[in-house]
């Protein structure tokens, strides 16, 4: 089966010579769900950002399920790679959320009873049909974020990328999530600070360090290493002890 994500020699700098990424290799199977953890500064943002084309132009290459990613398949890549924004308002600007989710499709071309079906659907998934009729604004921040990850998801999508997905949420809304992203049915690649999440959440985690990937693995061994946590900048909260957790997985 081809890798939803294939990421080969992947090496970048900004125009003001800062160089970013040094050669990066990662490859992501169909349906798994792995944790991009890493200081600040290591890169992160700039790997994601050339998933679905936003920075192109260095060495190495990506593609998404087989598909290159350039200029000429930019659009579809697109629609192939969601990415959900730590900040829901930076995401939902429509009156409603039904509009705010329905708002990719139908630049895609979908009309009628197939984007309402799309729309329901999706809002589905996240909870949130309900309230497909109110202002984002109305709604609370955990409830913006998953129409947030509504509106990707309306796009029928290859992957799933989640930036600070837990980052401002309340005990409850952080388990509504979490449960939300169990039950897709898509490759999800989440970019998190909160080990504890990405231990709950991802057999599989990368530590990208220094604009390389430092470490693969599974992600109850990976925060139990002490040297490796140490030695890219990563600390558990305090009194938190992965070996003593019980994943499902």
């Amino acid at each position: 089966m081809t890798a939803s994500l294939e990421v080969s020699g992947l090496a970048f700098a900004y125009p003001d010579g800062h160089q970013a990424l040094f050669g990066v290799d990662l490859t992501v199977a169909r349906g798994e769900r792995v944790a991009l953890l890493g200081p600040n500064g290591a890169g992160k943002t700039t790997l994601v950002l050339h998933l679905n084309g936003i920075l192109t132009g260095g060495a190495g290459t990506v593609a998404v399920a087989g598909l290159p990613v350039n200029k000429q398949n930019l659009a579809e890549i697109r629609r192939r790679v969601g990415i959900v924004f730590q900040d829901p308002d930076d995401q939902l600007f429509m009156p409603t959320v039904r509009e705010d989710v329905a708002f990719g499709p139908a630049a895609s071309g979908l009309r009628g009873a197939e984007l309402e079906a799309r729309v329901r659907t999706a809002l589905e998934k996240v909870g949130m049909a309900d309230f497909a009729e109110r202002p984002p604004h109305h709604l609370s921040f955990g409830q913006r974020r998953r129409v947030a990850v509504a509106t990707v998801l309306a796009m029928e999508p290859e992957i799933v990328v989640l930036d600070e997905p837990s980052s401002n949420l309340d005990p409850a809304s952080r388990r509504e999530l979490a449960d939300i992203l169990r039950s897709l049915d898509v490759t999800v690649l989440m970019v998190t600070h909160d080990l504890p999440y990405a231990l709950e959440l991802c057999p599989r985690s990368v530590i990208l360090s220094e604009g390389v990937i430092a470490a693969d693995g599974r992600t109850q061994d990976l925060l139990a290493d002490e040297a490796v946590m140490r030695a890219h900048r990563l600390e558990l909260p305090f009194g938190f002890d992965p070996r003593a957790v019980s994943v499902p997985f």
